[in-house]
């Protein structure tokens, strides 16, 4: 085995691959397999969002585009946010085109964070945070959130500052929350605020599923607290466009100016013909959200029951497009174990709750992102396995 001139970073050596993929990775080849897991929404992109990717291409928009992201795109994305959310920001200055979600909490984390600082994370939480705050030299604070059907409370966030041992600067907040599909209530998100407010904690508001929003309104963080919120969001979700890796950070123009400086160093800026489709679907196509928020909460009311009927206990989804489900009491408090028989035995992919959280270990991730038909093939070989493992 070759060896290297010198030793490579230990903060990367000694970083495990997320739960998330690398479950994955170890069923990928089981036969006949019917895949609940990623947060793949199972909608085509819009066609007016396709057709000016295209006439883009025929233009020979090949070259570099602005790295903070073209101008139209940025203007009109603070105008579709604003709107929507009820939001202040001024224009482009407000705002960075990252590479997704993925890039924008990255960039956020490297413009903030000092070697050693803590970030408060509720959890469970989507696995990527806790390697890029790794990468970030900062310190994960974790909340558990179990107790309280998975919603954080001010008072967990007062406690968690006070019995801290590293300088806390900033929470990282997701809401409709992956993977719990738990969301709040205005009221509740103003007595947060103030949570936020009182302990000075920079608030990096993931709301990448604000528009899948099923029994109210969705409120921003954004709108609550301006000055120390850094909104965290994208048309992954809203627009079924994970591939094309168009992401957002939005916040107070002095603050972009430095995240943009990072995004620079990190992907320089994306393809412009993508920021051209991007354009349109905060233009044209915004609508699209609302049709797959309708049918995303039909599949919820279609599952919800018959998971509980096998003897899950469920949270039931406020928003985004999972239910996070212990496990039957008589499969015992395993979730690896039960999601490995399942992919084998009933050829059924679910993720591990252990893959979000250590406080979540006997749970199991559904993605119902995936067609009416293969929900309910699931659903069926879920009820046989179950079925058969009891008798």
């Amino acid at each position: 085995m070759k060896r290297y001139v010198q030793p490579l970073n230990p903060i990367v050596t000694g970083m495990e691959q997320d739960g998330l993929t690398s479950f994955q990775e170890e069923i990928r080849d089981i036969p006949d397999l019917v895949r609940l897991t990623f947060g793949e929404p199972g909608f085509n992109v819009a066609d007016s969002i396709k057709a000016r990717i295209i006439e883009s291409v025929r233009d020979d928009n090949s070259h570099y585009a602005d790295s903070q992201g073209i101008r139209d795109l940025r203007n009109a994305t603070i105008h579709y946010f604003n709107d929507q959310y009820n939001l202040s920001y001024e224009g482009e200055d407000n705002i960075v085109v990252t590479a997704g979600v993925s890039e924008a909490i990255n960039v956020v984390f490297q413009t903030l964070l000092n070697d050693g600082e803590g970030v408060i994370i509720p959890e469970p939480a989507y696995p990527p945070y806790f390697a890029a705050l790794a990468l970030a030299r900062g310190k994960k604070i974790s909340i558990n959130t179990r107790s309280n059907a998975f919603k954080l409370t001010p008072e967990m966030v007062d406690e968690a500052v006070d019995s801290a041992n590293v300088p806390i600067k900033a929470i990282l907040f997701n809401y409709p929350s992956n993977p719990s599909g738990v969301t709040y209530s205005r009221v509740e998100l103003e007595a947060l605020a103030a949570a936020f407010e009182r302990n000075q904690l920079w608030v990096i508001s993931d709301e990448i599923y604000s528009q899948l929003t099923y029994d109210q309104e969705h409120t921003s963080l954004a709108e609550l607290i301006p000055d120390q919120t850094i909104l965290i969001t994208g048309l992954s979700k809203s627009h079924a466009m994970t591939g094309y890796r168009i992401g957002f950070v939005i916040g107070q123009k002095d603050l972009i100016a430095q995240a943009a400086k990072i995004h620079a160093t990190l992907t320089f800026s994306l393809p412009k013909v993508l920021q051209d489709g991007a354009l349109v679907a905060v233009t044209s196509a915004a609508h699209v959200a609302d049709e797959m928020r309708d049918v995303y909460k039909r599949r919820r009311d279609m599952l919800v029951p018959r998971l509980e009927a096998m003897g899950f206990q469920v949270t039931n989804p406020e928003g985004a497009f999972y239910i996070f489900a212990q496990i039957p009491a008589d499969f015992g408090n395993d979730g690896t174990g039960f999601a490995k028989r399942l992919a084998n035995e009933g050829h059924v992919a679910v993720v591990p709750g252990a893959a979000f959280s250590k406080f979540t270990a006997d749970f199991v991730r559904i993605s119902y992102a995936a067609s009416d038909e293969d929900l309910l093939e699931a659903l069926d070989r879920m009820e046989a396995f179950v079925a058969k493992n009891r008798e």
